[in-house]
């Protein structure tokens, strides 16, 4: 019988991975939080550079609007016992031809994303942030654009919730889509707040 590895020695072999450091310009830094405790779990797309240099997820001005739409601050954001981030692409991918980031290496899925979330604790909410987070996590419940699987958060609560990249890119798409802020945002804070503030 195969032995299933414990959470930490999985997430010790994660940080130590270099699969494909062959295809990073800027090299292998994989960046997560996790722990067997947290309840939440944020799921994005993939470190950025300014993330890759400090090995914080989230360590930018993206992460400064999600924690806005979240409604806490950083020392609750980063409390791994709490909070996990899980990101579908571990490492920066690098730059395209356009300046914008590549999609995450798909690597990550093949090799640790199936095992990972089968050795962990069971997350009472999940934020699939994104395309690629959104297509891993609601499998085949996914829409046709993220727009459209954000306009459909009721469909998968209360365990679930879809959202768009906080990147500062999206301006536009949270002027055209006000609902965004009216009436998902409120219902996310409270989520979370309620979600962080009961007991384990």
């Amino acid at each position: 019988m195969e032995h299933k590895p414990s959470l930490r020695a999985l997430l010790a072999d994660i940080a130590a991975c270099r699969i494909c450091a062959g295809e990073l310009a800027h090299g292998p830094r994989p960046v997560f939080q996790l722990s067997g405790t947290a309840r939440l779990c944020i799921a994005g797309q993939a470190p950025g550079m300014r993330v890759h240099k400090t090995g914080i997820p989230y360590n930018d001005p993206s992460g400064e609007r999600l924690r806005d739409w979240l409604g806490i601050g950083r020392d609750v954001f980063y409390d791994r016992t709490r909070v996990a981030i899980v990101p579908m692409g571990f490492c920066f991918p690098g730059y395209d031809a356009a300046g914008g980031d590549r999609p995450p290496r798909p690597e990550c899925v093949r090799h640790w994303h199936d095992r990972l979330f089968a050795a962990t604790p069971k997350f009472k909410l999940l934020l699939a942030i994104g395309t690629y987070a959104q297509r891993y996590h609601f499998k085949g419940g996914a829409k046709k654009t993220v727009t459209e699987t954000v306009r459909s958060w009721r469909e998968y609560g209360p365990f679930a919730m879809p959202l768009p990249h906080p990147s500062w890119r999206n301006n536009g798409w949270l002027k055209k889509n006000p609902w965004f802020e009216t009436e998902l945002i409120p219902d996310l804070r409270a989520r979370v707040a309620e979600l962080l503030s009961s007991g384990r």
